[in-house]
């Protein structure tokens, strides 16, 4: 904290050390560590970034066609299968880190990869972690599709590969919107990024865990300077959603007929 502040505050109040002193020493700090430019900060940022978006697109790649396949087949047990990725949406972090952890450990069935502990480990865990919300999202925006548009396809030759693909072309909003939001839970998660990454100092800390090893450490300042950064990235997640959503609506909007 600047001297300065510190003397202004220690006339304002009566006592130096207090809740308000660090509250706001600490946010004097964060903003500081936040315009210097500092690469402790900007690498815990870049990593959360570029683990929770491969994270991401590896969900995007195995969880679309499933989500097709619940949105464009009928089969026995379509209800349970929604209804499971359903429940996994609210499955605490912290658990299902522990799972991994399980499965990453030596005695795991996957131990033998030795992905405990590392990158790779957080980026596996997020994928999984975030598989069911672009499940069930893309899910419901695929089966929002009007059915005639397969049926089309299907009638001017189109083989089954295709019309679903012309489907999946016309729910390309909603599943963007799944990934969005994959990425949104992605980023901000706990759990499964402390159990399986160690939140080792400049490998596999990301901005949620240093948050929390920082403030242990008493270093409130840079844990709140990784919050404000933490906050502005999902409130501009957020904002992208809701802006598209509303997009969306006044194009349909526009399209129904007056």
């Amino acid at each position: 904290m600047p001297t300065a502040i510190q003397k202004w505050l220690s006339r304002a109040l009566p006592l130096e050390e207090t809740i308000l002193v660090d509250i706001l020493g600490g946010i004097v700090k964060a903003l500081q560590l936040i315009f210097s430019g500092d690469p402790t900060l900007y690498g815990i940022v870049f990593r959360s970034l570029f683990f929770s978006g491969i994270a991401v697109i590896l969900a995007t790649l195995w969880g679309t066609p499933i989500a097709m396949l619940l949105a464009l087949r009928d089969f026995r047990g379509k209800t349970i299968v929604k209804t499971f990725f359903n429940s996994l949406i609210g499955i605490p972090t912290v658990v299902l880190g522990l799972i991994l952890y399980l499965v990453f450990s030596k005695g795991g069935p996957l131990g033998f990869l030795e992905l405990l502990y590392t990158p790779g480990a957080i980026i596996l865990g997020e994928a999984v972690l975030v598989t069911p919300i672009l499940i069930s999202i893309a899910t419901t925006a695929i089966e929002a599709v009007d059915p005639e548009i397969m049926n089309l396809a299907k009638t001017l030759g189109a083989s089954e590969s295709q019309a679903s693909m012309a489907v999946l072309k016309e729910a390309v909003n909603g599943v963007l919107l799944s990934n969005i939001a994959s990425f949104n839970r992605a980023i901000a998660e706990l759990g499964v990024a402390l159990l399986v990454g160690g939140n080792i100092a400049g490998l596999t800390d990301v901005l949620t865990t240093a948050i929390s090893r920082y403030t242990q450490r008493g270093d409130v300042g840079f844990a709140i300077a990784l919050g404000i950064i933490l906050m502005i990235i999902v409130f501009l997640i957020n904002t992208v959603i809701i802006t598209a959503r509303e997009a969306k609506m006044l194009f349909t909007l526009g399209r129904s007929p007056q």
